[in-house]
């Protein structure tokens, strides 16, 4: 490295920022002070050929030396930095997709092009968190058209890795979200493969739910498999059930669920495009999307279910996808688990025909899996279920369940929360309905999706008459701080289980 150019010496610190990159220099530092730079200020870190854009924040009181530098360990990974390695320093310039997005927030209409200026440079990390949270809000609500999905959605495909198949038809089904426990994609799976169909399940780690698909299977057996991995279990099992952040497919998806998180946000235009670039980029042909409807769900009127239903097979229909919509009944939670380790148990009692396995469950998932039969033509419309059924109830599903997950690194036990609460009615009544949103917080502050075992197990359904002091639900924590949480939000929010006249 030339020595005309100001260097500073890497010292690692150890500190975790997910995947923001994040720089770190003494306030008094020399190269702040020749090239101006402020807290925060976006600058581009280069360790002899490697470059990347990271957000700069000061520290004193002897953390760092005069002329030692430190970085994230997300942007220490990306640049293979060793102690001692020297990094020099410069201005970003300036970025075309900080125009657009600024464009974008003020109502504009972004071209195909400008899309995918803002997708390319978000992948690059060119773009701060704040951007992207920038980016997230400006694209709630309406405020992308249908043109603009299609776009969105080709440049998120276009950014990342493509997996391709030399069988067809390749199936999938993706679930909406905002509904608890309604987890029936590893037993659609199961149920699909058995019958001969080629169906690479890539699914995503939660967003706003105690447990996303990804989650719940990584109880059961891993997930973070890469393409290669992915193609031998494919070849062996005819599918899989794999996390897609650890392959690259459609990766700006994967960067701004990070963000959609902690603002609880899910847009439609976004969400179209989340979908179906995953599913495009995993090499799907025909798409079966479930769209939970109900009070507390995440779509809550027939108006807006069909809304996206339309923009969702439009869109699919442009990218040259079958895409079929089930909207089902999304008024209350599905199954009894809620939280990763809990749905899993769930599953394996569903696909191992257990007499205590929850009927609601296993009727949805037989709905479902009936559906992606007939689509991929292996049974004739109307007789998908019946093939379902029969699939299920002779364990063949559950012997390619046992396949699939041997064939990704092995099936696991399911693990117990140490810690266990239950939540007890105040009165007596019947079950007059059930809050999903408050629900999954409950599960969320128990520790859930990142504490495995946490969530809560439901006890009663809508409909159900209960007496004063019956369980309404348990809470399952694995450590006491979020237990107490947990039960401290479901005491003052008591309509959670809404419960009406006596019993």
């Amino acid at each position: 490295m030339s020595p005309h150019i100001p260097t500073l010496r890497f010292k690692p610190l150890g500190i975790d920022t997910a995947s923001e990159h994040v720089v770190y220099m003494s306030a008094g530092c020399h190269v702040c002070r020749a090239e101006g730079f402020a807290a925060q200020t976006r600058i581009e870190v280069s360790a002899g050929e490697r470059s990347l854009i990271a957000t700069l924040n000061t520290v004193s009181g002897g953390l760092l030396e005069i002329d030692e530098v430190s970085l994230s360990n997300a942007a220490q990974r990306e640049l293979g930095l060793r102690p001692g390695d020297a990094l020099s320093f410069s201005h970003v310039p300036v970025l075309a997709s900080e125009s657009f997005l600024r464009a974008k927030i003020y109502g504009e209409r972004l071209a195909p092009a400008e899309l995918d200026t803002i997708v390319q440079d978000i992948v690059a990390g060119r773009l701060s968190d704040l951007h992207l949270a920038a980016f997230v809000s400006a694209c709630a609500g309406e405020r992308l058209d249908q043109g603009e999905t299609l776009a969105l959605t080709r440049a998120m495909v276009a950014a990342g890795s493509r997996l391709q198949w030399d069988r067809r038809p390749v199936v999938d089904k993706h679930c909406v979200g905002g509904l608890p426990g309604n987890r029936t994609t590893p037993i659609v799976v199961a149920i699909a493969t058995a019958c001969g169909l080629t169906m690479p399940k890539t699914s995503s780690r939660a967003i706003t739910s105690p447990a996303g698909t990804a989650d719940t299977m990584e109880v059961l057996a891993p997930v973070n498999l890469d393409l290669a991995a992915i193609r031998r279990v494919v070849e062996r099992t005819g599918g899989c059930v794999v996390w897609g952040g650890a392959m690259q497919l459609s990766p700006a998806d994967d960067m701004l669920i990070r963000i959609e998180r902690p603002l609880d946000l899910d847009s439609d235009g976004q969400l179209v495009a989340s979908i179906l670039s995953k599913k495009l980029a995993a090499g799907s042909s025909h798409v079966l999307i479930d769209i939970p409807l109900g009070p507390s769900a995440k779509v809550r009127d027939p108006m807006t279910a069909a809304r996206l239903a339309s923009r969702l097979k439009a869109v699919g229909e442009a990218l040259e996808m079958v895409v079929r919509v089930e909207v089902t009944d999304g008024r209350q939670p599905v199954g009894r688990g809620v939280g990763p380790a809990l749905e899993a148990r769930d599953v394996l009692q569903v696909l191992a025909c257990d007499p205590q396995a929850p009927a609601d469950l296993r009727a949805r998932a037989l709905l479902l899996a009936g559906r992606v039969l007939e689509m991929g033509g292996v049974a004739a419309e109307g007789q998908g279920m019946s093939r379902a059924i029969e699939v299920l109830d002779s364990r063949r599903a559950w012997r390619q369940f046992e396949l699939i997950c041997e064939a990704q690194g092995g099936l696991r036990a399911v693990p117990l929360a140490p810690l266990r609460e239950p939540v007890l009615a105040r009165q007596a009544g019947r079950v007059a309905s059930i809050d999903n949103r408050v629900l999954a917080r409950i599960a969320k502050l128990a520790g859930a999706p990142q504490s495995k075992a946490a969530g809560l197990d439901m006890h009663v359904s809508a409909g159900d008459r209960v007496a004063i002091g019956q369980p309404l639900f348990t809470v399952h924590a694995e450590a006491p701080g979020e237990l107490s949480y947990a039960l401290a939000y479901a005491e003052a929010h008591p309509g959670v289980v809404a419960l009406e006249g006596e019993a």
